[in-house]
């Protein structure tokens, strides 16, 4: 089994904090999201993965630090690493060639701004599946359209009328995805845009036409990380389950001095809280310190002080420093606010 990864978008709607940090490799409750991702599905497949294919961007960007952070991840469940570039946004269908060496035998694909929690029951007899969450708006989503049998015939995008209420969530499975990768080359070839890119919709699209067999996998739990308040919310949401499953959240490097404590919250690596009130649904990164602090709803990153403040759905980016009366904040990497 692979896992094939496009990740190279610059994560626009999360700045400040994707200027200098991909968004994937943005921590959530400790771990950044695409290893939390690329974790939980290589749990839930119950099979060994033999090599996981990142896409990325901009060398710039996505330089040899991000190449060694993904290859390490890779290496931790038993696969290969392999890396690829996009190097224009030309849509998930383009991103998706760009691996197209990595393209045989059965895959999963799966794009790295979301988690989930999800049992992965794989229909051997189908041809491919794609996850979906039941959504309240199905309008704003793509959807999937279902026949008597359950299997999927259609995909639409935002549909003006109802179709169905179940999104797509940005994971699929293919039986072999050489046949993925041969209608997209199709796709490509013929110049299928739309909305200015290449689709993986319009691959998928070529498979259903000729008879392929799609069915539905479904997710107990999407989270996103779209913007900073879905963010936070699914840092909070994450935290939860860790709790649940009795992860250990704090490290024992933790120095909590006069301080209270209310779970979940993640606490990392030499972290320092003094004089504070922290939780519930918290992440602090390694070697942060905090100092007449009331914090609940927030994410803080690494090397980051706080001081003085009562914050309430803030996020802080590394290396940063805060001292000050505001709440719901956002302050990318190397920020300084001081009195």
């Amino acid at each position: 089994m692979k896992i094939i990864v496009p990740m190279a978008g610059r994560g626009s709607r999360l700045r400040p904090h994707s200027l200098t940090v991909p968004k994937p490799l943005i921590p959530i409750a400790g771990k950044p999201i695409v290893h939390r991702l690329v974790s939980d599905i290589a749990k839930v497949l119950g099979e060994p993965i033999d090599e996981i294919a990142f896409v990325l961007g901009d060398p710039a960007f996505f330089g040899d630090e991000v190449v060694s952070s993904l290859t390490e991840l890779a290496e931790s469940l038993g696969a290969k690493a392999s890396i690829y570039r996009q190097d224009q946004p030309l849509g998930t269908g383009h991103a998706i060639m760009c691996a197209k060496d990595s393209l045989s035998g059965p895959a999963v694909i799966a794009y790295a701004d979301t988690l989930i929690r999800a049992d992965f029951n794989l229909d051997k007899d189908a041809d491919a599946a794609i996850w979906v969450k039941q959504v309240d708006q199905p309008e704003a989503y793509g959807v999937v359209k279902l026949n008597d049998k359950n299997e999927i015939v259609e995909l639409v995008e935002k549909p003006a009328e109802f179709v169905s209420d179940l999104a797509v969530i940005g994971i699929y499975y293919f039986k072999d995805v050489a046949v993925l990768k041969e209608e997209l080359q199709y796709v490509l070839d013929n110049n299928i845009i739309h909305g200015g890119e290449y689709q993986i919709n319009d691959g998928i699209k070529g498979m259903m036409r000729k008879g392929r067999r799609f069915v539905t996998g479904k997710v107990d739990e999407w989270m996103d990380c779209g913007n900073k308040n879905v963010t936070i919310e699914t840092n909070g949401r994450m935290l939860g389950f860790l709790l649940a499953d009795n992860e250990k959240l704090v490290a024992d490097s933790a120095q909590i001095i006069n301080s209270e404590i209310i779970p979940p919250c993640y606490i990392g690596e030499n972290v320092i809280i003094k004089n504070s009130t922290v939780g519930p649904h918290v992440s602090i990164g390694d070697d942060s310190r905090l100092e007449n602090v009331t914090l609940k709803n927030s994410l803080i990153q690494t090397n980051t002080t706080v001081k003085n403040a009562n914050l309430e759905e803030a996020m802080i980016g590394n290396h940063a420093k805060f001292d000050g009366k505001f709440t719901k904040i956002s302050i990318g990497d190397y920020s300084t606010l001081e009195a």
